[in-house]
């Protein structure tokens, strides 16, 4: 099959070492975050761990650390929120700890890395086609990032279920593309859905950033089809490639 679709870290790294392009979806946090930064010209480094192995390595590149979205202050206001990125000053370099979409970035071994989201799922689908990716000799596989439970182990979420199926539905649509069951289930998904960016605000993940006070999130998160921008991981960072 040309295009493959999997769930979370551990199923990441086990596709990519058939895949020659790994496509991440982490709709309501850090795919669309990296859109939006790239879109204004940020470089962004994605990095697994958000402690002091982070504040070292944005040193080493000579890059800004984003904070949680509760640390931000009027001297950091870069965080994981799309919405503060959007709000923020552009920064050349921006180091973005996520332990689930830059997890899987880290595990796509050879492969091309992209950062798909609601927003430029389109783009992202004619950006593949255009290099060939999907094809039996260039094998491509779409990452449904999820959430974590208390655990560590992975939940699968909705957004990213309908983001990565909003990516491969725009792909089939652009020529005959040899999908798994799963890939087409997702794609199906997206098609067979009333409302998809309705239900982003209804989502187990979008009702508890309402609870948490980031409605704006979502709403960011569910601007379909407004970006142009393909990001895609070049020399460890993120950035808009043509």
């Amino acid at each position: 099959m040309g295009v493959t679709f999997g769930w979370g870290p551990t199923e990441a790294a086990a596709l990519a070492k058939d895949a020659a392009c790994l496509v991440v979806v982490d709709v309501l946090s850090f795919t669309t975050s990296v859109g939006v930064a790239v879109e204004a010209g940020t470089a962004v480094f994605p990095y697994r761990w958000k402690d002091e192995r982070a504040v070292a390595y944005a040193a080493e590149r000579d890059a800004v650390l984003a904070v949680g979205r509760s640390e931000a202050s009027p001297e950091t206001p870069w965080t994981l929120s799309p919405a503060a990125l959007r709000a923020a000053p552009p920064t050349p370099r921006l180091v973005l700890p996520s332990p689930n979409g830059s997890t899987i970035a880290a595990e796509a071994g050879g492969a091309t890395v992209v950062a798909s989201s609601l927003r430029n799922r389109t783009a992202v689908a004619h950006w593949l086609a255009a290099h060939g990716y999907g094809s039996a000799s260039r094998p491509l596989t779409v990452i449904a990032s999820g959430e974590r439970w208390p655990d560590g182990s992975l939940r699968p979420a909705l957004e990213d279920l309908l983001g990565a199926g909003a990516v491969l539905s725009a792909l089939r649509g652009l020529g005959p593309y040899a999908l798994t069951p799963e890939a087409r289930a997702a794609a199906t998904l997206w098609e067979a859905t009333e409302d998809p960016v309705a239900e982003l605000h209804r989502c187990a993940s979008g009702r508890e950033l309402y609870e948490y006070g980031y409605p704006q999130d979502v709403a960011v998160a569910a601007e379909a089809d407004t970006s142009e921008t393909v990001p895609v991981l070049r020399d460890g960072a993120f950035q808009e490639t043509s």
